[in-house]
């Protein structure tokens, strides 16, 4: 077997995609991870880094091209790492992320079954209704490179919202005219960490700026600023952030001018939404979300849905209509508090909310010997603590709902539920986050079935 070297060119077909988006080619029996790779192309390959049973490399040239190939349509790709798929039709794209799911269900979950659709997104640019810029120490908004904590430059992101970039190059003159400085994490000095900027339907935005510190010099120019590039501001915040740390917001907030919350429509509800509040950044992709995860969870008004990792109660408040009662928890404090303003603002009346961790929340009602007839989750990337799949199951609920943004947590926690009687039935794919390798999965779990 051929020994490969870094900078050695080769010849290769591209066979398929990793789950971080990068195509899979095989050179003399090493198994090649190439930037820029589109399946079925034929095409020279720079080996970029050896390891032991695996090597990276990009393409160098093509040699037949793929008829999915397109010429990358933003001028930050591929430098910013946000995107991982400009280079190929959507087509494509939505065709390796319904495979990607379904080789994940099978080949981690040992579950014999069909992601049957993937549902795509109308338009692939401008869905984002959260925009969360780092900002670099020469005072730049963009997006970490991939793998690192360099800033590429891209106040003009093509995910973004029009209102968001605005705000963000409002911020980045206001930071240029008043001289003052960006946060740099190597030498912990310097006040502006973030931008924040979350949009509704109607295009209302709500702005923060995570500093390191308790206040920014001529705060009002700043507002001003803000307003004047994008006048649909409906607050600005300050969030004080003084922590070493990676997480992109601290506890305190104060605001500088306007509301704290912002208030949204999904699924023919409101929601009223604070900065820290989760909530999903595509608006008409969740609605399609919510949609399936209702149709999985087969209500028909007499049952009894708990929801263990509700945010802000979006889907416990979009089951409430379809059910007799819902039970929704939740570890922030200020999602907790808008979900129960959310079902006032709704005027739902069989809706109940806790506040504390989804496992312990969980014990604490089967305790009780609460019996829910669906369970639903949406836990954080790193899927279900590993001690609430067995407390689930010690609820009996005949259906557990699965909502999930990562196809590997959710195969490892399909093995664990079907290891107590709960078999995989169903999963669909949605694509939240056009252009980006992500994608979300609902999966329907059934007790007792074989």
């Amino acid at each position: 077997m051929l020994q490969l070297q870094k900078n050695q060119l080769h010849t290769a077909t591209v066979t398929g995609y990793t789950a971080e988006g990068l195509g899979v080619a095989r050179v003399d029996g090493h198994v090649v991870f190439v930037h820029g790779g589109v399946r079925g192309e034929d095409c020279v390959i720079r080996i970029l880094k050896v390891l032991k049973n695996t090597a990276y490399g990009r393409v160098e040239e093509v040699l037949a091209p793929s008829p999915a190939r397109r010429e990358p349509d933003c001028p930050h790709w591929p430098a910013c790492g946000g995107c991982d798929f400009r280079h190929i039709s959507y087509a494509e794209e939505l065709e390796a992320k319904r495979q990607r799911v379904e080789d994940a269900l099978r080949r981690i979950g040992g579950a014999d079954i069909s992601v049957e659709e993937i549902l795509g997104c109308e338009s692939v640019d401008g869905y984002r209704n959260k925009s969360q810029f780092p900002v670099s120490p020469q005072g730049q908004a963009g997006f970490y490179r991939a793998r690192s904590h360099q800033v590429v430059p891209a106040a003009d992101c093509r995910l973004q919202s029009s209102q968001a970039n605005a705000a963000a190059s409002a911020v980045e003159a206001y930071l240029r005219d008043f001289h003052v400085a960006a946060y740099d994490e190597a030498s912990r000095q310097g006040l502006l960490r973030h931008i924040y900027v979350r949009t509704n339907r109607a295009g209302h935005t709500l702005v923060c700026l995570a500093v390191n510190g308790s206040a920014l010099p001529r705060e009002d120019a700043l507002v001003d600023r803000i307003r004047a590039a994008c006048p649909e501001t409906a607050g600005v915040l300050l969030n004080i952030n003084t922590r070493d740390t990676n997480v992109i917001l601290g506890d305190e907030y104060r605001t500088l001018w306007g509301e704290d919350t912002l208030t949204d429509t999904l699924c023919g509800l409101q929601f009223r939404l604070s900065v820290p509040s989760f909530y999903q950044v595509n608006r008409t992709q969740a609605e399609r979300l919510y949609g399936k995860a209702v149709e999985f969870a087969g209500l028909s008004g007499q049952e009894t849905v708990l929801d263990l990792y509700c945010g802000a109660g979006t889907i416990t408040l979009t089951m409430a209509g379809h059910a007799a009662k819902v039970i929704g928890a939740e570890i922030v404090p200020e999602a907790i508090e808008n979900a129960r303003v959310n079902a006032q603002l709704n005027g739902i009346g069989n809706a109940e909310f806790f506040l504390g961790d989804a496992g312990c929340i969980a014990m604490r009602l089967a305790a009780e010997r609460m019996r829910p007839d669906v369970v639903v989750v949406d836990p954080p990337r790193k899927g279900l603590g590993e001690e609430v799949v067995p407390i689930i199951a010690s609820m009996e609920p005949g259906r557990v709902v699965y909502v999930s943004c990562d196809p590997g947590t959710l195969a490892r926690d399909v093995k664990r539920f079907a290891g107590i009687g709960y078999q995989a039935e169903r999963a669909a794919a949605v694509d939240m986050f056009p252009k980006t390798r992500h994608v979300e999965t609902v999966m329907l779990l059934q007790r007792g079935t074989s």
